[in-house]
């Protein structure tokens, strides 16, 4: 069916493989889960599998369905359930379909026990919670873990962590101080890192790391840009311009009268609201590109459309390409400059596309 609205996300597989490519430059001990949650971000499951079948170590996703999915559709890469079961009906899949499970808690550890034979391998990552105090097993509750592992000795153990702040000022240390406490005499296999660790902190890379919004382009960090580290952008927002105003100083442009013209301006309409994704939180100025010019929102986002400056862009008019992130048919504007502009960050950009967005794969 063709689709007569402009707006159009635009995917890049090429540059799923080349930002999963640099991980490995980065990490070359390590082997890599290239992390498809959430739909690879927003950015299509089985687009970023096939960009990346020939490639990936393994792939790690939430969902146990999701995971047989992917065996059924033909993967023969290690998958990781990173949440790890939800129910005791999900062992019968890990076993059947030899998936990778995280385990978190005893009750996962239980039904794992109950629900597989000691002649069945089992692959589980035993998650240690070292402060980010969402999942894992404490100073306390792992003595009784590793009582239960002892019942299953067909399982293949990996010890992981997640990093609360690799992002930021606290770093890593603190942490993997804490994960060999926990780890004690462990000589195994581990799994660390994640995209903010993996590109600042080499100590961590271990023997898995698990890149995630790195494999989309953009930058876990507020203070350096996908670019600095030669991530490719692997999604754009491109839109058009369907209505041009004259505002007059003094005008008020879009529901609540957020944004008054200072001056005589000239208004583009763009093909864009929040219900195609677009953060309705978007402040004036929000960076937008027009026929290869940057400018920014005016007023609020609307459900369907919203406001630009094209005041110094005289030759746009109806039509003219406009790119809302990503390098685009309107011109190149970072993600990460638009999620710090709407107070939010590139993750919930990507993940918050909208279904009613036609998806065009390829370079622009």
């Amino acid at each position: 069916m063709t689709v007569s609205r402009p707006i159009r996300v635009h995917v890049a597989p090429a540059a799923i493989r080349d930002n999963y490519r640099l991980v490995k430059r980065l990490a070359p001990a390590a082997k890599a889960w290239a992390v498809i949650k959430a739909d690879a971000y927003g950015h299509g499951q089985w687009r970023a599998v096939a960009a990346l079948r020939d490639e990936a170590d393994g792939f790690a996703v939430l969902e146990c369905e999701n995971a047989v999915a992917l065996r059924q559709g033909g993967v023969t890469q290690p998958i990781l359930l990173l949440e790890g079961i939800f129910s005791p009906a999900d062992v019968a899949a890990v076993v059947e379909h030899r998936l990778t499970t995280v385990v978190h808690c005893h009750e996962q550890l239980d039904w794992l026990l109950r629900g597989s034979r000691h002649d069945t391998p089992l692959s589980l990552c035993l998650k240690l919670n070292t402060g980010m105090n969402r999942l894992g097993f404490t100073a306390a509750t792992l003595p009784l873990a590793r009582e239960l592992l002892r019942r299953m000795p067909q399982a293949e153990i990996t010890l992981m962590t997640h990093f609360a702040e690799a992002d930021g000022e606290s770093g890593v240390d603190w942490q993997l101080e804490r994960f060999r406490a926990l780890a004690g005499d462990w000589r195994g296999p581990c799994s660390l890192a994640n995209s903010a660790a993996i590109l600042r902190h080499p100590q961590t890379h271990a023997d898995w790391v698990r890149p995630g919004i790195m494999l989309y382009g953009a930058s876990p960090f507020a203070d350096q840009s996908a670019a600095d580290f030669g991530l490719r952008p692997a999604m754009a927002l491109d839109s058009q311009i369907i209505g041009v105003q004259e505002v007059a100083a003094g005008e008020r442009v879009g529901y609540g009268g957020v944004f008054t013209a200072p001056r005589p301006m000239r208004i583009g309409i763009v093909a864009c609201g929040y219900a195609d994704g677009y953060p309705r939180q978007a402040p004036n100025g929000t960076p937008l590109a027009v026929a290869g010019r940057r400018t920014g929102t005016l007023g609020r986002v609307s459900m369907d459309m919203l406001a630009c400056d094209l005041s110094d862009i005289p030759a746009a008019g109806i039509g003219a390409p406009v790119t809302l992130w990503g390098d685009g048919t309107g011109g190149s504007v970072p993600a990460d400059e638009v999620a710090a502009a709407a107070g939010t960050i590139a993750y919930e950009l990507f993940c918050a596309v909208a279904p009613r967005v036609p998806v065009v794969l390829g370079e622009r």
